[in-house]
């Protein structure tokens, strides 16, 4: 990201950062010790992923309306309340000692806790066009940092306190309430023109959806990047699992792999990204991203040794960690200003989907066939984004 950009508006992109961190370690603080947790209660791996899909199915009503309506009355004030719920649910989650209550503290995330997409459309509105990709890469390391930070924490501190995965849920709950105070304080409105009434027929999205999916560029990227979020949470939200079964790993340390995830998105988005895209060019270096997963994922279904995991998981971070804000930029550049909030609504909603969807297909794959059948699937959906991309590339569709 030039660093013009970085000096302009850098309150705003470390507000904007936090606040997609706190929505980040929703989902990831939990994966190290949730599923070996609720198995450990009974659950099986298809209830499991249950669990998973619940916060995700609420999201995916949600996170739309959240986008249209911070288009109509503001971001601060939609980013305000969906943080406030986020905060209320890692309340709930670190005082839950049954599946209900867990299952509860999902839903009341998935609610309205929906605030990656207000914060990528006021990233799209502080930015321009052409460096919509390298600041989206903000967005990109925001994830991967959540992803370091949260099953690092959420591994370690629930082997080692007594408090079990309540402290970590608690700290969590604290950023969010740090977020919410930084918002309200700190951070500047940037849609200047809002509207006083609100025409409640047209909220939900599903004209939306046929609007955009009927966009032939639009959609082309648009199911691109479903499948792409099919195949990374189909794998990472089942890896507590996959890697119990393969390799007796426990949560601490599944939650040290799931960071080891996290730091190397990290590095890719926030330092590598901005260059390779200079170097190679967004095509290219989708492709190159989309490489990198299959062979990280070939590799972790044939090896037999915990050790191996690394090398598999460094090509499957490396190759994520550029491919999301690559096609996440190319969709927003597809629309104009003005549709920012609602397009970036379509994505994140999208990504709700990919979140009930993915688990559901990993609970059933470790469920009924050996557990090196996890990645090679994952391998699979990421295939299909291959296949899309050069029947695309046919049409001269730019990324």
């Amino acid at each position: 990201i030039r660093i013009q950009i970085l000096m302009k508006f850098k309150k705003e992109y470390l507000i904007i950062f936090l606040i997609q961190v706190s929505e980040v370690l929703g989902f990831s603080l939990i994966l190290p010790f949730l599923p070996l947790y609720a198995e450990s209660l009974g659950a099986t791996p298809m209830l499991i992923g249950f669990i998973l899909f619940s916060f995700s199915f609420f999201q995916f009503w949600t996170s739309p309306i959240m986008g249209k309506l911070s288009d109509h009355y503001g971001r601060k004030p939609l980013l305000i309340i969906s943080q406030f719920s986020t905060f209320i649910s890692f309340i709930v989650l670190g005082f839950a000692n049954t599946i209900g209550l867990i299952i509860l503290s999902r839903i009341i995330d998935g609610l309205l806790g929906s605030n990656f997409s207000i914060a990528q459309a006021y990233l799209s509105d502080i930015s321009s066009k052409k460096d919509r990709s390298k600041v989206f890469g903000l967005s990109g390391v925001a994830f991967g940092f959540g992803f370091l930070v949260g099953p690092a924490i959420g591994g370690y501190l629930a082997e080692i306190s007594s408090l079990g995965f309540g402290l970590p849920c608690f700290i969590s709950a604290g950023i969010s309430l740090l977020t919410i105070f930084l918002t309200a304080f700190f951070l500047k409105e940037t849609v200047k023109k809002k509207k006083k009434k609100m025409i409640f027929r047209n909220l939900f999205h599903f004209n939306n959806f046929k609007k955009y999916f009927s966009n032939k560029d639009v959609s082309s990227l648009l199911w691109q990047f479903f499948f792409y979020l099919i195949c990374h949470i189909t794998f990472t939200s089942q890896m507590a699992l996959f890697t119990n079964k393969q390799f007796g790993f426990k949560s601490k340390e599944v939650g040290f792999l799931l960071a080891y995830v996290g730091l190397n998105s990290i590095i890719q988005r926030g330092v590598v990204l901005p260059k390779l895209i200079d170097y190679f060019g967004e095509k290219k270096l989708l492709n190159l991203g989309i490489f990198s997963v299959i062979i990280g994922l070939i590799i972790s279904s044939i090896i037999n040794k915990g050790w191996m995991l690394v090398f598999a998981i460094t090509f499957f971070s490396t190759g994520a960690g550029v491919i999301r804000p690559l096609l996440v930029g190319g969709v927003s550049k597809k629309v104009s200003g003005k549709e920012q909030g609602a397009i970036l609504g379509i994505t994140n909603s999208l990504g709700s989907l990919a979140q009930m969807i993915g688990p559901l297909i990993g609970g059933f794959v470790l469920s009924y066939f050996a557990p090196g059948i996890l990645p090679l699937t994952s391998a699979f959906f990421m295939g299909l984004v291959l296949v899309m991309i050069i029947k695309s590339s046919k049409k001269s569709i730019n990324y």
